[in-house]
């Protein structure tokens, strides 16, 4: 009579190899070895590693910012231009950088902020966002470069993620990493699916391995008006089915009493928490008198319901815009508080898809004023709405988030009941 063979009889003559358990307990995600199947293969194979569903122990999410920004996971923020996407992502540096006070009223645990962006300069666009933001630029760091083979490069996203992720680990704390724009890391075509979904999964691996809250800035498609939110990513499919949530910050017409457009954040897709719901949102310029420049910041309003595509189908109602339109809208808003320095109005119509040439001839339609500030080397050329599309700065206006600081101080809070924002001091 034929003896049966063992279990281990029988995988061995399969080539399978099972690893034992070790000695204190199955472990996931550290340093302990974990008990895993490997099927013999050549030696010049790669070997396929499997992890027994027993040896992994669950684990919740861990938050950065509950139900918006997950540690060790990538976030993707989206928008037309003028709706300030830089900015926004700015602000949650800010607020991250000094451990304050996210829109929902919940306290950010402090951490140190990673940036690279491939649109705007750090001196003279980023780093006076953040003053204005109230940031401790001591925990902020920029991607300046690489050093490769005794000398120096630009940092390119689509193949420096493993440095970037050692640089991190070596600063340590970090809690948010911020890629503007995240298209930048396609290397070839960014609307081919399996392409995108490989160039990206670096950056999924860099949040995951430094346990960073990764944030990657994108624009929505013209032309996708009535498609699912999520789906109307610039390019391919895969910038919203990597990231593990995506945002769209949108501006949707006046309501009544208001003389202005309202911008609001809101969540489109997350394969981890709610996805709908968001916040008011409305930018503001002011002027940094030690440096004699503005800089543009955003100050938080109240909570809104529904979900994305409500959202958008409001801000839409009247159709898509003109290039031209989306370009005096922009401006508009980003002079609505007041003079700003041409370069940086520039720069961030640059930085929202707005050629020069449009923004030139929107300035001339809106009659745009330009004047000159200070003498010699240190003069700025600054740009001013004219009189009637400026707003009636002495409306009343009151935040409906009491108590709830932006910045860690009761300052930047806003409603746009009345009218347009104004900063409000004080809690």
């Amino acid at each position: 009579m034929k003896r049966e063979q063992s279990p281990e009889e029988t995988l061995a003559r399969l080539g399978v190899r099972v690893l034992p358990p070790p000695p204190n307990g199955a472990h996931y995600g550290t340093a302990h070895p974990q008990p895993t199947t490997t099927f013999a293969s050549p030696s010049k194979q790669p070997n396929v590693e499997l992890v027994l569903a027993e040896a992994i122990e669950p684990t919740p999410i861990d938050w950065l910012w509950d139900g918006w920004l997950a540690k060790g996971k990538l976030q993707v923020l989206a928008g037309q231009p003028g709706t300030g996407k830089t900015t926004l992502a700015i602000a949650l540096a800010a607020i991250t950088s000094i451990g304050g006070v996210w829109p929902d009223g919940s306290q950010a645990t402090a951490g140190n902020v990673v940036i690279w962006s491939g649109e705007d300069d750090p001196a003279d666009t980023l780093v006076p966002r953040l003053i204005a933001a109230g940031a401790d630029r001591s925990r902020i760091y920029f991607v300046k470069g690489v050093s490769e083979d005794g000398g120096k490069r630009s940092f390119d996203p689509a193949k420096d993620m493993g440095p970037l992720s050692q640089a991190m680990e070596r600063i340590g704390d970090v809690k948010l990493v911020i890629i503007d724009p995240i298209a930048m890391v396609a290397v070839k075509d960014s609307h081919r699916n399996a392409e995108t979904r490989r160039d990206l999964q670096p950056v999924a691996d860099l949040c995951q391995a430094t346990g960073a809250a990764g944030l990657g800035i994108h624009h929505l498609a013209k032309g996708t008006v009535g498609r699912e939110p999520h789906e109307r990513l610039i390019g391919s499919i895969a910038f919203a089915a990597v990231a593990r949530v995506v945002m769209i910050a949108t501006k949707t017409p006046p309501r009544e009493g208001e003389r202005n457009e309202r911008r609001v954040l809101i969540r489109a897709k997350s394969n981890i928490g709610p996805d709908e719901g968001g916040y008011v949102y409305n930018l503001e310029q002011i002027e940094l008198s030690e440096y004699s420049i503005f800089a543009s910041r955003v100050l938080w309003g109240e909570a809104v319901d529904g979900t994305a595509r409500e959202v958008l189908a409001e801000a839409e109602s009247d159709g898509e815009r003109s290039p031209r339109e989306d370009a005096k809208g922009f401006l508009r808003s980003f002079l609505s508080e007041g003079p700003a320095a041409a370069k940086e109005v520039q720069a961030a119509a640059r930085g929202e898809g707005i050629s020069l040439r449009t923004l030139e001839r929107a300035k001339a339609e809106l009659r745009i004023r330009t004047f000159r500030v200070g003498f010699g080397k240190d003069s700025v050329f600054q740009w001013e709405l004219s009189e009637n599309n400026t707003i009636d700065r002495h409306a009343h206006h009151r935040s409906p988030l009491s108590g709830v600081a932006v910045y860690g101080d009761g300052g930047g809070q806003w409603s746009g009941e009345a009218g347009n924002s104004e900063n409000r001091e004080g809690g």
